[in-house]
């Protein structure tokens, strides 16, 4: 295990509404209500974050939001601000997952102002990257992660980013029921890792975490967490069940 402390993020994507998100979450708290060494994180649907607030309000859990738009305030139907999302009591807010990419047009351009407004609303932000099956079986894996994140942290630096998380999530293998090998993710950890300390330097690669995503569940989160570069997990359709994910939360 490494030195870095592990954030194991249940994304709910859009599933449950309001009345499911609390029940999930009143379960989830008292299932994690013994971890002491692992930073547990929910992301609800955006109308259910402040019903969940109250239920995860002093607890082991903290809340997150699945997006955000970067404007403060203003007409722009449908979006939410960073400024609401914070008076919901959130923490983190995931920004740049593959659904956003790949469905809603997101690029790297509008993950970097998302980016760039998480940090200065005090929101700790969970930059997801990753690569399509294509481009790994055209051996661009690397290419499209340094792209990625060189501009997905364009002109923003180390004091910006102290709360910058990473999530490496392979497209590939995001609800297919495929998992990376321990291998294979350990891989691109690695590379990414070493990438951040290029940019950024040495002791800002050694305390960033890299979270993996795609396909985790309670029988390979163990085997994914041996691995010296993975901090941890974002984990989707698993954590939809309070007693799952609990048993991911679970995985020392």
């Amino acid at each position: 295990m490494n030195i870095r402390r592990p954030l194991i993020a249940g994304n709910w994507k859009m599933f449950k509404t309001c009345s499911e998100a609390v029940e999930t979450a009143k379960h989830l708290v008292t299932r994690v209500d013994d971890v002491t060494d692992v930073d547990v994180m929910i992301a609800p649907a955006f109308i259910a974050l402040a019903q969940v607030a109250d239920i995860v309000k002093g607890s082991k859990v903290s809340l997150g939001a699945q997006n955000l738009f970067w404007e403060k305030e203003g007409a722009f139907t449908g979006e939410i601000s960073p400024h609401m999302i914070v008076s919901t009591g959130c923490k983190y807010v995931i920004i740049g997952h593959s659904e956003r990419r790949q469905f809603f047009e997101e690029t790297d351009e509008s993950v970097n102002k998302k980016i760039n407004a998480a940090v200065k609303n005090g929101i700790e932000p969970i930059l997801c990257v990753g690569e399509s099956e294509k481009e790994r079986e055209s051996n661009e894996t690397f290419s499209v992660l340094d792209k990625q994140i060189t501009k997905g942290l364009q002109g923003l630096f180390t004091d910006n980013l102290k709360h910058l998380t990473i999530a490496y999530e392979p497209v590939w293998a995001i609800g297919t029921g495929k998992t990376a090998t321990d291998e294979q993710a350990q891989e691109v950890h690695l590379f990414l890792r070493s990438l951040i300390e290029k940019k950024l330097g040495n002791k800002f690669a050694e305390s960033i975490k890299i979270l993996y995503g795609g396909s985790v569940k309670p029988d390979n989160i163990t085997s994914l967490m041996s691995m010296p570069d993975i901090d941890g997990a974002l984990v989707g359709g698993a954590s939809l069940d309070a007693e799952t994910f609990s048993k991911i939360v679970h995985f020392l």
